[in-house]
């Protein structure tokens, strides 16, 4: 396969803070991937059925509104209802270790907190995808 990385990066619910989700959508549009920002107050039915529709690797959910420990395991559960087992879902935000270790123990990937820098989660998105995506 020799296609750019394919990213969704979404914002669910009602949280309206979009800045760190562009800026690392851009971090990844830099790095040469392919980026769908689904833009905010999406649902993780919406999430899951725009990364479905367009072929992505991963998922990057972006969350400041506390509401981490609902909207992940949701899309985790629609991704088995749908039978999406090779989609990376990862994301970051404002999450409590105790929470980010819960998730990662759901199937979560890694969680990013604010101030990580970009650098690191790009080379997280590139070497994920090339270990379980056939690249």
């Amino acid at each position: 396969m020799n296609r750019p990385i394919r990213v969704l990066v979404a914002k669910c619910g009602l949280d309206g803070h979009d800045r760190g989700a562009k800026i690392i959508a851009t971090s990844f549009r830099d790095a040469g991937m392919e980026v769908i920002y689904t833009g905010l107050r999406q649902t993780p039915e919406m999430v899951v059925n725009t990364a479905i529709q367009e072929d992505v690797d991963a998922i990057g959910v972006s969350i400041l509104s506390g509401a981490h420990m609902t909207v992940f395991p949701k899309i985790m559960s629609i991704m088995k209802e749908k039978g999406v087992n090779d989609i990376l879902l990862t994301g970051g935000g404002i999450i409590p270790e105790a929470d980010i270790k819960a998730l990662n123990e759901m199937g979560v990937g890694r969680l990013f907190p604010p101030g990580t820098p970009t650098s690191e989660i790009v080379a997280y998105m590139n070497d994920w995808v090339k270990t379980h995506r056939n690249f």
